[in-house]
């Protein structure tokens, strides 16, 4: 049987806990996260931790940001690998790369104006993982390109594969 944990969760505050609820914040987020929700509800808005329910929501985004950032890093360190290192080639890799795609448009259907700042991740993204990869591999940065040698249609493509690679 499978419970809906989030159904009922109504947490409220008593007119005493009110000159606490920013304290709250810092000692029971949850309690702090499911009372400002049920004011939202409620349309009882003038009692609403607005800071903390603002800062939440940036931090909502940059976490959606920072999840992109993660997964494109991912993808082209594996596919560096692929390019780079023939012979250790492991169908792990494959999978990864697979995963990451298929992650990676997911998380752009559910977030679509990431797409705005595509070429900035993916800029950034290729730096940390030229890092990864010559940590991992021992080689040399200064054998990879000095920008992304791949666009962002390449990386979502699931057909694409480095020249230098055969999947078969």
């Amino acid at each position: 049987m499978c419970y809906n944990i989030y159904m009922n969760s109504q947490i409220t505050i008593t007119h005493n806990d009110i000159s606490t609820e920013k304290t709250l914040y810092n000692t029971d987020f949850y309690k702090w996260a499911l009372h400002n929700a049920n004011l939202i509800r409620q349309g009882r808005f003038a009692e609403i931790d607005v800071e903390n329910v603002a800062e939440e929501l940036e931090s909502m985004g940059r976490s959606e940001k920072k999840e992109l950032f993660n997964r494109l890093s991912v993808l082209i360190m594996h596919l560096l690998k692929l390019q780079y290192q023939q012979k250790r080639r492991s169908n792990s890799w494959i999978k990864t790369i697979y995963t990451q795609r298929v992650d990676i448009k997911i998380l752009l259907e559910e977030n679509p104006s990431l797409k705005y700042e595509l070429e900035l991740i993916i800029a950034k993204a290729y730096e940390r993982a030229v890092l990864l990869f010559t940590k991992e591999t021992g080689i040399s940065k200064y054998t990879l390109p000095a920008i992304c040698p791949y666009t962002y249609e390449q990386l979502s493509d699931d057909e694409f594969w480095p020249k230098e690679f055969s999947k078969g």
